[in-house]
């Protein structure tokens, strides 16, 4: 399984972006992708993940009520749909793919950077 992660960018506070994750590859048998942002000498933290049919999409605090999670099957495309951007929100984003057994976020895609200017 390869992960193609793009979309990222410099925005301004308050704004929007929406970042995409292209899988390619054995995707059959993939359960769920998830998407992680690490910023500037942090550990890298979870933002939310789909599973692989499109359902059941997950968030985590960090971000919750400004991100919104959605696949293209046509595309076998995860996006990343971001709202109300703060600096604090300046971070490499990832997406990581996994199959339900094991539970480990097995493929990575390269990470796309997103800055945010105040």
């Amino acid at each position: 399984v390869q992960l193609q992660a793009s979309g990222g960018g410099l925005v301004q506070t308050g704004d929007y972006l929406t970042l995409s994750c292209a899988a390619s590859g054995r995707t059959v048998g993939l359960y769920a992708v998830g998407w992680f942002r690490q910023a500037p000498g942090k550990e890298r933290e979870t933002v939310g993940d789909i599973a692989w049919n499109g359902r059941n999409p997950y968030y985590s605090d960090s971000m919750k009520g400004r991100v919104t999670i959605s696949k293209d099957h046509a595309r076998d495309t995860v996006y990343l749909q971001m709202n109300g951007l703060q600096p604090e929100d300046t971070a490499v984003y990832y997406c990581a793919a996994r199959k339900n057994y094991p539970r480990d976020w097995r493929w990575w895609g390269q990470g796309t950077l997103v800055t945010v200017s105040s």
